[in-house]
């Protein structure tokens, strides 16, 4: 078995170390101390609250190249949720259920690219999805994506390999709409052309 590097990040050292404890002896992570920070594959942040403390230590582990994030927090508000999510957070948990095991359940889901949220977190972090989608991108005719419907019809028809003639007729706009549609897609996302954008939108499981 791999075992998984994991750098952890606490609010004090005792908090620290009665985690780093926990999962030392298991076979499945490897905890890091702090030279050797940028080897982790997931970041674990042990906060009371969800202060700006709390995000600092967040947005330093993606800075340092851990995109692999875990909150393990005593306190977790709905106006939380979606901040956590912008900055990257996959996996979260109280500090109540905080156990070795479920700790490593946790670690692992986050190595392997998926998330891991409490029933009812993920119930309520849904909802403020939700608000978000209808009254702030919905008016500017965006989605959570980022995407409008226009841009991910054009795309999906680049992604059929029609070009810009024959997607404007599709879609009933002119040429040049098309084309500043595809533009404003890639410099939008920052995105390097077409293909890029097309291989964005498949990433994401827009088309």
């Amino acid at each position: 078995m791999t075992r998984i590097p994991v750098y952890l990040d606490a609010g004090d050292p005792i908090c620290r170390a009665g985690l780093a404890s926990q999962l030392r002896p298991r076979p499945e992570v490897l905890v890091l101390d702090d030279p050797e920070r940028e080897r982790a594959e997931v970041g674990v942040v042990v906060t009371d609250t969800i202060g700006e403390e709390a995000m600092r230590a967040l947005r330093t582990m993606r800075c340092a190249g851990i995109h692999r994030l875990i909150v393990v927090a005593g306190q977790i508000d709905d106006t939380d949720l979606v901040s956590l999510m912008e900055v990257g957070v996959a996996g979260f948990v109280r500090r109540a259920d905080a156990t070795a095991d479920r700790l490593v359940t946790v670690i692992r889901s986050a190595a392997a690219g998926e998330g891991s949220v409490p029933p009812d977190l993920l119930g309520r972090l849904l909802a403020q999805v939700g608000k978000l989608q209808q009254q702030v991108l919905g008016p500017r005719g965006l989605t959570f994506s980022g995407l409008s419907d226009r841009e991910v019809k054009v795309l999906k028809l680049v992604a059929e390999g029609l070009d810009t003639s024959e997607i404007a007729t599709s879609l009933s706009y002119s040429e040049r709409t098309i084309k500043n549609v595809l533009h404003e897609v890639t410099s939008r996302l920052q995105l390097r052309n077409r293909s890029h954008a097309v291989a964005y939108a498949l990433r994401n499981g827009l088309i």
